[in-house]
């Protein structure tokens, strides 16, 4: 692969997903991108460039940007972010949404399945908390493939392993062959999309909860900004927005505040504090985490 055909992957990348790669990550195209150009009976990275460059490269171009996206996740992963929202988010949400009784969560590159799936399951251990309530999770991804196997909820042993417990294993999947699926209640609260966020997306609707963690880290300022700012639009004023433990609204944006010792939680800046109400659930989100669901549980 020449310099030249690198750096053309880099900014076609770059415009159609957001990815950036620094100049270091030759190596990196090379592993993903040589078992593409194999595929297509390709000698080499060279040629597949050539034929990107072609009319009608729009179905080699998908598979290149899917070979490219880090689709790494597993379930709860993180721990902390799932933790606030059975404990502070999912509390706060309900007491303010006692009179429609519906929440809509939106996970944003949502990948092969786990973070939605594990969301899922975390209202349906809530049990009789929730009875009566509409809960929506619409999760998208740049990645056909990946929402695929996530439609299926088809684990390996490897995968289910990693961060989930035992006991929710037992409870909502089904051991096939060396694989686990994950029950057909689980997978029916899920919705998924393709959906690329450098695109328009205000045709989802609106919601009160956005989880779109570790994808910010792979866009540079700019792109990180936009995202976040069309984010903002998206997201309920009393909603909240979740991101990975390595990334922050702070220095980008003033669309978000971050939660009172609440890591990775967001709140938008639509009004100030004291217009929300002394006694309303999310009066409370500049209070300790621990008053304010107590708060929270007590207006239930």
């Amino acid at each position: 692969m020449t310099t030249f055909d690198f750096d053309f992957l880099r900014r076609l990348l770059k415009e159609r997903s957001g990815l950036v790669l620094s100049a270091d990550k030759e190596y990196l195209v090379e592993s993903r991108l040589l078992p593409v150009a194999r595929r297509r009976g390709l000698a080499g990275l060279s040629d597949l460039v050539q034929k990107l460059k072609a009319p009608g490269a729009g179905g080699l171009l998908a598979e290149v940007v899917e070979a490219m996206t880090t689709n790494e996740t597993f379930f709860l992963r993180d721990k902390v972010p799932f933790d606030h929202f059975r404990q502070s988010i999912m509390p706060a949400l309900l007491g303010a949404r006692e009179n429609r009784r519906r929440i809509r969560i939106w996970c944003a590159a949502a990948s092969t399945g786990q973070e939605p799936y594990s969301l899922a399951m975390c209202l349906k251990e809530m049990g009789d908390k929730i009875a009566g309530w509409r809960f929506e999770i619409i999760a998208t991804d740049l990645s056909t493939e990946v929402l695929e196997k996530a439609k299926i909820g088809l684990y390996s042993q490897f995968e289910v392993q990693r961060g989930l417990p035992i006991q929710m294993l037992l409870r909502h999947f089904t051991q096939t062959g060396d694989s686990w699926q994950i029950s057909p209640d689980i997978r029916a609260m899920v919705q998924y999309r393709a959906l690329n966020l450098l695109e328009d997306f205000s045709s989802l609707g609106a919601y009160d909860l956005v989880f779109c963690r570790n994808v910010l880290i792979y866009f540079d300022q700019p792109t990180k900004i936009d995202i976040l700012e069309r984010i903002k639009r998206v997201v309920e004023p009393d909603g909240f927005l979740v991101l990975g433990a390595a990334e922050t609204v702070v220095g980008l944006t003033d669309a978000f505040k971050p939660v009172h010792d609440q890591r990775g939680v967001y709140a938008p800046q639509a009004s100030p504090t004291v217009t929300r109400g002394a006694d309303t659930p999310f009066a409370r989100l500049d209070m300790p985490a621990t008053a304010r669901l107590a708060a929270a549980m007590g207006a239930r």
